[in-house]
């Protein structure tokens, strides 16, 4: 999504576009600051199989 906002950006060089793709951004550093702060959480030894493709 960050590759398709920059692009058109700089085809079109308008500034709302690069508003969008710095908040974009800024969004994905806060879900991953997040993800990182979150405990694991444990299925209580349970496992699932999936099936292989």
């Amino acid at each position: 999504m960050l590759d398709v906002t920059w692009n058109l950006f700089y085809q079109t060089g308008n500034i709302e576009t690069y508003l969008l793709l710095k908040e974009l951004e800024q969004q994905g550093e806060a879900g991953r600051e997040q993800e990182q702060n979150e405990p694991t959480r444990s299925s209580g030894g349970e496992s699932i199989d999936l099936p292989s493709v």
